[in-house]
């Protein structure tokens, strides 16, 4: 599948910001037998004073740049062309729950994708009783770590309500899992928690989702933003698979990866500090154009 893709984030003041510095982690990746990025670019308005380009440790082409002068407005556009490639169903080779930690312990890379950096806690993720409580009711003895997965996913669209007035970007897992609302950040992360407190590996994916729906099916939730869904280590046979709690779904060919990581922190698509006081606003459009 082929997809034109855009996207604009813009941000207003109530008092001119200066001394601006922000880092950037928008266009989508390249990766092999996955997808590819056919061409792509990003503009910066008001062009910056300084702007430098990097690979952060998880491998994601990463963009710094800094405004000295006053400035009342920042408006970054994204566009890229994606090749995305139909994913084979995999049969389930993953181990017992009980045999996932002799696996885990017989990887011994510490590379971007080992196990390892997604077992325990992170920037934005704690472990809480109640999500443990919660993820074992899942966690049957004769099930494989895929089949957990599934039926984790599965319950999370289940028993949780999509709704974007009920969360900000700073919303912890527990606070969401509390109210049983959220959006995809807040899904994703409940998932990642939960996973890990079984011993299961779970990272965070940062990407876009189409918006035109497949004929006869309902659109798909989260498609005006940027999306998240779970990247979930299933033994060494499997290795990694991605699962979309908020649609209750297989990551597939609607889902265009930008940034992995252990939670949020790891692919916020623009973060930064600036001099500025009062308000800010925020606006962010997104469009998944199939062309194939």
């Amino acid at each position: 599948m082929l997809y034109d893709l855009s996207l604009h984030m813009g941000y207003s003041y109530d008092v001119p910001a200066s001394g601006a510095r922000h880092v950037m982690r928008l266009m989508p990746l390249s990766l092999p037998n996955r997808q590819r990025l056919v061409a792509g670019s990003i503009t910066i308005s008001p062009t910056p004073d300084e702007q430098s380009h990097f690979v952060d440790f998880f491998h994601h082409p990463t963009t710094s740049f800094m405004l000295r002068a006053p400035h009342e407005t920042l408006d970054i556009r994204m566009q890229a062309r994606v090749q995305v490639e139909s994913q084979p169903i995999a049969a389930d080779f993953s181990p017992l729950l009980a045999d996932l930690p002799e696996e885990i312990s017989g990887i011994w890379s510490l590379a971007p994708d080992s196990p390892h950096h997604f077992l325990g806690d992170s920037p934005r993720l704690t472990q809480a009783r109640e999500i443990a409580d919660y993820a074992r009711s899942c966690a049957m003895p004769e099930l494989t770590a895929m089949q957990i997965a599934h039926a984790l996913c599965a319950r999370i669209n289940k028993d949780f309500t999509y709704d974007p007035d009920a969360t900000t970007v700073d919303t912890t897992p527990l606070e969401a899992f509390k109210l049983k609302r959220g959006v995809c950040q807040d899904f994703t992360h409940i998932m990642i928690l939960a996973l890990r407190s079984l011993g299961i590996p779970a990272g965070y994916v940062s990407g876009f989702l189409r918006t035109i729906p497949p004929p006869g099916k309902e659109r798909l939730e989260g498609a005006d933003a940027m999306h998240a869904w779970v990247r979930i280590w299933c033994g060494e046979t499997i290795g990694w698979i991605e699962l979309d709690p908020t649609n209750n779904i297989p990551a597939g060919t609607d889902h265009i990866v930008v940034a992995f990581g252990r939670d949020y922190s790891d692919v916020v698509p623009v973060i930064g500090v600036l001099k500025s006081y009062g308000g800010q606003r925020a606006v962010q459009a997104v469009d998944v154009i199939p062309l194939k």
